[in-house]
């Protein structure tokens, strides 16, 4: 079942971005990610959780700010041991549909050069996004930014 993230999920949500290699940093920004959002209320953000028993997935989308109608997925993870099951792709389709549904024109997604983020990347490709931008030595030195875009309707 794919449904809006409640406050409830929020510790299942860490320990899927645990699984697939979040730092403790990197938790305890998610950790405050979703308490702001559960804080703040109604944004135009959003936080989709892919639910089973518990929540094995999660996808955090928000607008680009000063642009018509671009998002940008900042966040889609399945739990690491049900990867490659199909539930990635139907997290996303319920992430373009809703943005549809908002009127979205466009997606963005970025990930790593690294060769440890080949299949993120090769997931993104299956999906039908198309590189659009690779920024060198972003992250780090060697470590380059790949922008992914795929237009949601006839305008983009």
């Amino acid at each position: 079942m794919i449904r809006p993230t409640t406050p409830e999920d929020t510790n299942a949500i860490i320990a899927v971005a645990e699984t697939i290699g979040f730092q403790p940093q990197e938790l305890d920004y998610l950790k405050k990610m979703l308490s702001d959002y559960f804080q703040d209320g109604e944004t135009d953000s959003f936080w989709i959780t892919y639910a089973e028993n518990e929540p094995v997935g999660v996808a955090y989308c928000e607008p680009e700010r000063m642009t018509h109608q671009t998002w940008n997925l900042l966040l889609i993870a399945i739990r690491e041991d049900l990867q490659g099951q199909g539930r990635g792709g139907k997290l996303l389709d319920y992430v373009e549909q809703t943005l549809i549904e908002r009127g979205g024109r466009m997606l963005l997604v970025e990930t790593s050069g690294l060769p440890d983020f080949e299949r993120t990347r090769s997931f993104y490709v299956k999906c039908g996004f198309q590189e659009e931008a690779r920024i060198r030595d972003f992250y780090t030195e060697g470590d380059d930014k790949i922008v992914f875009r795929k237009v949601l309707n006839a305008e983009g």
